[in-house]
């Protein structure tokens, strides 16, 4: 059985930094592209950033220079850190694992930006 589990959302003031979990079971993790997706309230699900399994990152124009994904592959784990947050970061944070024959996703974790 496949799991991905989220933590370490929260309720963060502006300029505050949060550190996020991805921790997966079932899945061979160091095969799958690993990446965070957010949704605001009536928004689309957007990608936040993503790493390959080579450790090739990618990320969203608006997280650029604040946020840092990461991942350890002895604990099966994908992290995202979020630094000089901001409240149009507030949103549900998904985690995401991905090969070419599909995907898989966690519950997802809420992200609150606000004074």
């Amino acid at each position: 059985q496949v799991q991905l589990v989220e933590s370490g959302g929260g309720l963060v003031q502006p300029g505050g930094s949060l550190r996020l979990s991805c921790a997966t079971s079932g899945i061979t993790f160091s095969i799958y592209t690993m990446g965070w997706y957010r949704q605001a309230p009536g928004k689309q699900r957007e990608l936040v950033a993503e790493i390959a399994p080579g450790g090739t990152t990618e990320y969203a124009d608006s997280v650029k220079g604040r946020f840092t994904i990461s991942r350890d592959n002895a604990k099966n784990t994908a992290y995202l850190q979020m630094n000089s947050l901001k409240p149009e970061d507030t949103a549900v944070y998904y985690c995401n694992a991905k090969r070419s024959w599909g995907e898989y996703w966690g519950q997802g974790t809420q992200v609150t930006v606000s004074s």
